[in-house]
């Protein structure tokens, strides 16, 4: 089982975890809320796990221009 970070805004690829075990509480899961958990993570069939997140390049373009938060997608 992996766990795999992909930003929701452009799509890159933000990084993997490819521990075989790892608690919701490590990675900060816990503190989302049930609607969150739902926009945010999704299940493979193998076992992996998705979550969308923000890469810092859309980070920063969000910190310098608010109004794309209207958007879901920065980059089509």
């Amino acid at each position: 089982m992996a766990i795999h970070y992909k930003c929701r805004h452009c799509g890159t690829n933000v990084g993997t975890l490819s521990q075989t075990s790892v608690h919701s509480e490590q990675i900060g899961l816990h503190k989302l809320t049930d609607e969150d958990r739902l926009e945010m993570i999704s299940y493979d069939q193998n076992g992996d796990i998705r979550i969308k997140t923000i890469c810092e390049d859309c980070h920063e373009a969000l910190n310098r221009n608010p109004d794309f938060h209207q958007s879901d997608y920065i980059i089509h």
